[in-house]
């Protein structure tokens, strides 16, 4: 018999009927708990309860009809309809003055904690946060979930890891190697100005100019006319090349990369950012994340210095539609996960209807992360006996799914709106060239500043410093020129092409003439002693022409 039982129990719980002690067939011994459960039953049956809720869609929200009548909607009523029907009661919908989960405490009918809290309401209907200074108010029912308060803010244009060709390093890095640039040329110039003091060779110290102009030259892969021959400045110019193939490798990879395969990454990921950066970000009034920042118990609590310097604003709003122009101008939406999905895909909808383009519908994005996670529950006045009675059967609808399946089975099973939104194509922007653009409008604004430097030095400056010096031709001060001219030659420069053949032209007054390989050539010499071989040209050659 005792086989039977557990079945008939097993059944009963699932289908949620009377419990099975209340099969008149089974002749079973009622336990104290059973008892007070009955009675409770009994009581409740055919009782009239005031219930306390507020607009919250999709979870909670009323409708008034023409008769004036209030009737309630979404997760919390269908709920509370199933309690109705196992234990045969009925019920009106009292509402808060304003529409928030707790007031300043001043007047019973604020809020919804308060009207449960001065037993104007038995119970509320609603998913409230299960948070301290609630509980010193209200009794909450068993955990109906756990709500995870997300942060809904219009998607950027571009992704916060960057754009264009600055984006395969972080900005720290782009710092770093501009410090590179600018240092290595004066560490060059300063190492080959100590070897020089310290080796007396042929070797000289390479000055800072031609220094400047390697690194920047090597920067951009171009060559140089330094033709170092000490080890030591080899090293040094051997050390910068790598240094830049590498970079060129890992940009040239990372920019591929990006451009492709990239991540779209937001400004603000955790409610931390909203401080650091200081976002402007908006909450229900009176809901449960002002009620969380203005606790010094909570960790949220740094938070509240936004609200002070008017960067946070709290809002009583009838619809969640109302808060898209707030999101649309810049700032953060912090609401519950449920509300929010459900706020994108009517808006995705909506769109749609209207025949926005496709690439357009995704106007808003959601944080990855969460803002914060609260259980929520419905909530009873102080020592009330019905929380032993209902929370039997919410525990029932928690364990079975039922209550996560009523908060989702209006959206869709996909992700509504991802961060990501796997294009296919990546086609560049002009966002992407955009440092492209910057780069030439530098350049050329560098070369008109040096090109007029160089004009103001010579023909103002450089004249004043000449002034007085006499501009006649001196022969000693010729003869000295050249001698600096010569003694001073510029090695870095290719030899001239004369001190490779000589100046001396071939003569062909002596030379004679020689049959190789089937040709007849002129054998010349040269000044220096040098032997050429010179083809013979042949009459029949001119037909040809």
């Amino acid at each position: 018999m005792a086989g039977v039982e557990l079945i008939l129990a097993t059944i009963c719980n699932a289908t949620f009927c009377d419990n099975i002690f209340d099969n008149p067939l089974l002749d079973t011994q009622l336990t104290a708990r059973q008892e007070e459960i009955q009675d409770l039953k009994d009581e409740v049956n055919g009782k009239h309860l005031k219930i306390a809720t507020l607009n919250n869609y999709p979870l909670s929200w009323t409708e008034k009809l023409e008769n004036g009548t209030i009737v309630g909607n979404g997760v919390a009523f269908i709920i509370i309809d199933i309690l109705r029907q196992k234990f045969n009661f009925t019920f009106e919908i009292v509402l808060p003055e304003k529409n928030v989960e707790m007031g300043t405490g001043k007047k019973p009918d604020e809020s919804v904690i308060n009207l449960v809290n001065s037993s104007k309401a038995d119970m509320a209907a609603a998913f409230l946060p299960m948070l301290v200074k609630y509980n010193k108010l209200v009794t909450f029912s068993n955990d109906l979930d756990e709500g995870v308060w997300m942060m809904m803010l219009k998607r950027p244009k571009e992704s916060a890891a960057g754009s264009g060709l600055l984006a395969p390093f972080a900005t720290y890095v782009w710092y770093l190697i501009l410090a590179a640039v600018i240092c290595y040329g004066p560490c060059i110039t300063l190492l080959t100005w100590l070897r020089a003091k310290c080796v007396k060779d042929n070797e000289y110290h390479i000055s800072l100019s031609p220094s400047v102009w390697f690194v920047y030259g090597a920067f951009i892969k171009q060559g140089t006319t330094l033709s170092p021959e000490a080890n030591t400045t080899r090293v040094l110019f051997a050390t910068w090349w790598l240094f830049v193939i590498l970079l060129s490798a890992f940009y040239t990879a990372n920019l591929t990369a990006f451009l492709t395969l990239s991540k779209f990454t937001l400004d603000i990921e955790n409610p931390i950012d909203l401080y650091k950066k200081n976002y402007r970000w908006v909450a229900t009034e009176g809901g449960a994340v002002q009620n969380t920042i203005k606790s010094p118990e909570e960790d949220l609590y740094y938070l509240s210095r936004m609200v002070s310097n008017g960067r946070a604003r709290f809002r009583t709003i009838k619809f969640n539609e109302d808060f898209l122009p707030s999101v649309t101008g810049g700032a953060v939406l912090v609401k519950e996960q449920d509300a929010i999905d459900n706020l994108m895909y009517n808006d995705y909808l909506r769109k749609t209807k209207e025949g926005v383009a496709e690439t357009e519908r995704c106007t808003y994005v959601v944080a990855p992360n969460a803002f914060m996670r609260k259980r929520r529950a419905f909530a009873y006045p102080r020592n009330s006996t019905l929380k032993i009675l209902f929370d039997t059967v919410l525990s029932h609808l928690i364990q079975s799914g039922i209550v996560k399946f009523l908060e989702r089975m209006d959206l869709p099973s996909t992700k509504i709106c991802p961060l990501d939104l796997q294009s296919k194509d990546r086609q560049l922007r002009n966002s992407d060239l955009m440092m492209t653009y910057l780069i030439m409008v530098t350049g050329l604004a560098a070369a008109i500043a040096i090109f007029i430097g160089e004009i103001t030095y010579k023909r103002y400056l450089n004249k004043k410093l000449l002034n007085g010096i006499s501009t006649k031709p001196n022969k000693n001060n010729k003869k000295q020129r050249n001698k600096v001219t010569r003694t001073h030659y510029d090695d870095s420069r290719p030899p001239p092409y004369d001190s490779l053949f000589g100046k001396t032209k071939y003569k062909f007054n002596d030379s004679e003439k020689r049959i190789v390989n089937g040709r007849e050539y002129y054998i010349v010499h040269n000044a220096v002693g040098d032997t050429r071989l010179i083809p013979v040209r042949t009459p029949s050659a001119f037909l040809y022409h």
